[in-house]
């Protein structure tokens, strides 16, 4: 893979955050002059390819990416349904998946796994649960 500007300014801006990004995300805070959102696009799918990056999903299907750190230990994300906070959750061994599913014949494994759910601000936002909706009386 040849070294060229837009690569390295994507790879910048990647290692620079804590959080996966969207590919629009960071096409934003691109010189969008220097570096069009189909490059943005493709440079992703190589650095994933390569290993240099890693793609998760939001649970509407959005794709978002972050650069594997070397120092940062491998893990998994859950993300707010509400308002798409996006935290690391520790990494937890799959081998024993993998493993039965090699015995059943399948090669070139990998997985995705991603958590989501409504995290506890925004819990504070929602109505009370717990209480029943009122029942409207009938009038006799």
């Amino acid at each position: 893979m040849r070294v060229t500007k837009p690569r390295i300014a994507i790879l910048e801006a990647l290692i620079k955050r804590d959080a996966p990004v969207s590919i629009e995300q960071l096409h934003q805070e691109l010189d969008q002059r220097s570096c069009d959102l189909v490059t943005v696009y493709r440079c992703l799918a190589a650095f994933e390819d390569l290993g240099l990056v890693r793609r998760n999903f939001l649970h509407n299907g959005t794709a978002l990416y972050e650069f594997m750190h070397a120092s940062r230990p491998r893990h998994y994300h859950i993300v707010c349904k509400s308002c798409g906070r996006t935290e690391t959750v520790d990494y937890f061994s799959v081998e024993g998946l993998e493993r039965v599913l090699h015995e059943r014949g399948y090669t070139q494994l990998s997985h995705i796994v991603e958590f989501f759910g409504v995290c506890p601000d925004c819990q504070k936002k929602l109505p009370d649960r717990n209480t029943a909706p009122a029942i409207p009386q009938a009038h006799v």
